[in-house]
């Protein structure tokens, strides 16, 4: 497979699950300031800027127009929902020929109606579009994308971006303390809220919540089930290694992996903020090995004369 085709994959994966991911942030974000009338808009608002990586400006209030304009509606920048979709399809267009005609047609027509969906009465309606194509993008990646390289890639950026998300999305809960998000509405924003009363058949918990997004081993969303969907990708893509050696990407996402899997639950809920800043290290510099390893920017064709 050609290098630039790979690297496209990558990040169709990567850009649609960060689109879905972020509408589910926005929304439980949104949802807390509504609800409480107590709660700091600019103060929640600059906490979410933050964990999310953007500018925060220095001057005047930032309130929930300012995260939607930066987070949800900007077309230009691919952090944002819109931004992210936009530029799916556009790393889908050079991938063409490669991608299934199903799939490529869903990237398409949901690129085609972003402009009438962006700013609309309610943020939750955009929200919940954004998460049915990306639902139906990640379906069709799965039951009509065979089991080669080109879904490899398309997974293995889809995990690393959902594990980068599901710690950022813990992140704010845990920096916004009492006035943040309950964990049952937690819950609910990742899809997780039946399984896991179907597991535990108890209250909610701030431990067992907690444990079930970030450890849980059969759970999709779960920090750990994308870090080892990752590496198991990788491995897959790269099986024949050197045995003194672990290839860059695998090492990275496969340290931060067992500090979490095998340390004490309370050990890691302790220091969470500081945990889940690991976890964003750990797959930025997964997707750097990445980007090295299989998609090389630097390479340049050299044509070789016949030898007479």
């Amino acid at each position: 497979m050609l290098s630039r085709i790979a690297e496209s994959l990558f990040w169709i994966g990567r850009y649609v699950e960060r689109a879905d991911d972020t509408a589910r942030l926005l929304d439980v974000h949104l949802q807390i300031i509504l609800e409480d009338p107590w709660a700091s808009e600019d103060l929640a608002c600059r906490s979410l800027l933050t964990v999310m990586d953007r500018p925060v400006p220095d001057e005047g209030l930032v309130g929930r127009e300012t995260v939607l304009d930066l987070l949800a509606y900007d077309r230009f920048v691919p952090s944002s929902i819109a931004g992210s979709l936009t530029a799916a399809r556009e790393n889908a267009r050079r991938a063409r020929e490669i991608l299934s005609t199903d799939l490529w047609e869903s990237l398409n027509a949901t690129w085609n109606q972003l402009p009438t969906r962006v700013r609309p009465a309610r943020a939750h309606d955009y929200f919940t579009w954004v998460r049915e194509r990306a639902a139906m993008v990640n379906g069709l990646v799965d039951s009509v994308t065979p089991r080669d390289d080109t879904w490899r890639f398309l997974v293995l950026g889809r995990s690393i971006e959902r594990a980068d998300m599901t710690a950022r999305l813990l992140t704010t809960r845990a920096l916004a303390g009492a006035a943040g998000p309950g964990w049952t509405t937690l819950l609910r924003s990742c899809g997780a809220y039946e399984s896991f009363l179907r597991l535990h058949k108890a209250s909610v918990s701030e431990e067992r919540a907690a444990g079930y997004l970030l450890l849980d081993r059969l759970f999709p969303r779960s920090v750990l089930f994308a870090l080892n969907t990752a590496e198991a990708m990788l491995l897959e893509l790269d099986p024949v290694l050197e045995r003194s050696r672990v290839e860059d990407a695998r090492r990275h996402i496969g340290l931060v992996r067992s500090s979490l899997e095998y340390r004490p639950l309370l050990e890691v809920l302790d220091h969470l903020p500081e945990e889940m800043e690991k976890v964003q290290r750990a797959c930025s510099a997964a997707s750097d090995a990445i980007r090295s390893r299989y998609f090389p920017a630097d390479l340049t064709t050299q044509w070789i004369g016949e030898a007479l």
